[in-house]
């Protein structure tokens, strides 16, 4: 028998072997009427493994190739779902603790380029500039182009105070952007507060990570002894989710004990659940992290401040609070991740698959999948327009289609669709207006949130401008 097909039975029986093994792992108990094992297909898989082994102009070593066939099978399946290899999968272990080294910016693979879905606050990246939407084709001298999204993740991830630069096509400019960015440990900070004036308090989530939730209550309850509340402005501006669990935590600590928060639908039974209110839905073992929060945070007026950097577990959020008219939405439509990652471990510790297993619905039933929330009132960033040419989830090349889309839920909330945000704000002479912060001076969705807290006009945008209420947010 000639070496090669030596090689390929050899590669044919460790294929079957690996892909039985994880049949039975992932699928005992489940769904029966599974399909046979496509023997034809891994044939095909082992042929072409033996001619690149035996034809390829330079020696490849098998470990690389059987990785890189994994990559693409579960990078094909959608934008969310990736192999984990052993350094990705300690990187995702590190970041959802909320420390990490590297230049803070969420990514994606589009066409073969790392897609910017959004800088994260307080990062080398958000410092720089680096905006969503921004296509990443150059890290250093290396080109992106054939990288797995993991490969280039490690390429931008380094030592601290190591230097890298990133050679960027930014839509609205005819020449390439190159950013010089120095490595940082990445360190966020999920919570943020402030008192606006006495009695009105202001919380930014920036990320959902596991001390989420009891951060917010410590927030809450340092805010209500500074002043008592009486408003709340919650911002969840450029927040690309996190722990759902932590998303449900946040939504209880306003919303009735035991309310629905958002509930899941997939393929097997462990991923058809409903996520409640309760403290066995969100504080992961850790006792109520919400018991000494101030009973008026559960009634107080609230406004919801959303851009089209807001997804996920700040959809979930969101969508929960506005289905309960618990608060009113500002800012304009969130991004529209409305799907479920789970991390199934391969070789325990060391290895797994992300993989897309469901998708989440508000209690009202609405799919946010490539749809968002649409703000009860839209409000550009600035008078002329939004500065971010923000990403969303229907741009990304095969996202899940959104199960609602035919015919829409009749219980759904319903709000103005926005028109396409403007491609830049500029000023009245053509100049691109510059980057405001957050909650200061020259933050017009964060001014009209206080407006509407205060029962003021809103300053809404004039294509779907509505007459702003006579009072505070109501709560139920």
């Amino acid at each position: 028998m000639s070496r090669l097909k030596q090689v390929g039975l050899v590669l044919s029986g460790v294929c079957l072997g690996i892909l039985v093994s994880l049949h039975y792992a992932a699928n005992a108990n489940r769904d029966s009427t599974a399909g046979q094992l496509p023997v034809e297909e891994v044939r095909n898989l082992a042929d072409v493994f033996n001619a690149v082994k035996q034809y390829y102009v330079e020696p490849v070593d098998d470990k690389k190739l059987i990785n890189d066939a994994i990559s693409g099978m579960v990078a094909g399946l959608d934008p969310h779902s990736t192999y984990l290899d052993e350094e990705a999968f300690k990187d995702l272990q590190v970041s959802i603790k909320g420390e990490f080294g590297g230049l803070g910016i969420e990514v994606t693979m589009e066409d073969g380029l790392v897609k910017v879905v959004s800088p994260i606050e307080d990062t080398p990246a958000f410092r720089a500039g680096v905006k969503s939407g921004d296509l990443i084709f150059k890290i250093d001298d290396t080109s992106v182009k054939g990288l797995s999204i993991s490969e280039a993740v490690k390429l931008m991830r380094g030592a601290p105070k190591t230097a890298v630069t990133l050679n960027i096509f930014r839509k609205g400019e005819s020449r390439p952007v190159v950013v010089k960015l120095t490595r940082e440990i990445i360190k966020v900070r999920s919570v943020k507060s402030k008192m606006i004036e006495p009695g009105l308090g202001y919380v930014r989530i920036t990320q959902f990570q596991e001390q989420t939730t009891a951060d917010l209550a410590r927030h809450l309850e340092q805010l209500n002894k500074e002043s008592p509340l009486k408003g709340l402005v919650l911002d969840l501006r450029n927040n690309p989710g996190g722990l759902i669990d932590s998303a449900v935590g946040v939504s209880a600590a306003f919303l009735p004990q035991k309310s629905l928060v958002v509930y899941s639908e997939g393929r097997t039974p462990d991923t058809k659940r409903k996520y409640l209110a309760i403290p066995d839905d969100y504080s992961r073992d850790a006792g109520d992290q919400l018991k000494n929060l101030p009973k008026n945070i559960k009634t107080i007026p609230m406004v919801v401040i959303l851009n089209g950097g807001s997804a996920s577990a700040s959809e979930i959020v969101a969508g929960a609070l506005q289905d309960y008219k618990r608060a009113k939405l500002l800012g304009i439509r969130s991004f529209g991740k409305g799907s479920v990652q789970s991390v199934i471990p391969i070789v325990p510790g060391k290895s797994g698959v992300k993989i897309t297993v469901a998708k989440y619905f508000t209690p009202n039933g609405r799919s946010i999948q490539a749809k968002g929330i649409d703000p009860d009132y839209v409000v550009d960033e600035t008078a002329n327009g939004s500065s971010e040419p923000f990403m969303r989830e229907a741009d990304l090349n095969r996202h899940l289609a959104n199960p609602n889309e035919q015919s829409a839920p009749a219980a759904a909330v319903s709000a103005p669709a926005p028109k396409p945000v403007k491609p830049r704000a500029t000023d009245d002479e053509g100049s691109e207006l510059p980057r405001f912060e957050l909650a200061g001076k020259g933050d017009l969705q964060y001014e009209q949130a206080i407006n509407l807290l205060k029962g003021l006009p809103v300053a809404v945008r004039k294509q779907v401008e509505q007459s702003a209420p006579g009072a505070a947010a109501s709560a139920p």
